[in-house]
């Protein structure tokens, strides 16, 4: 499984760098490999982040709309 590496805007804001795609050493389930656009920083860099990928391309409801969770909006 491949997602497009870039930068994606959470549903509810937030924006984040997609990395790469990953698989868990131990249930071979495909992540996502991300870095959050704000908040706190570890030695003047953002943490990494993984989710599972199913997770993140999932759809969700909002205002009675089907919007995707994570959506592309650039490279950088």
């Amino acid at each position: 499984m491949t997602i497009q590496p870039g930068i994606y805007e959470h549903y509810k804001g937030g924006r984040y760098r997609v990395i790469d795609t990953a698989r868990h050493s131990e249930t071979e389930e495909w992540m996502v490999l991300y870095q959050p656009l704000y908040g706190e920083q570890e030695n003047g860099e953002q943490k990494l982040w993984v989710s599972p990928f199913d997770v993140f391309v999932k759809t969700v409801t909002q205002d009675g709309h089907d919007v995707p969770r994570f959506r592309f909006i650039g490279n950088e």
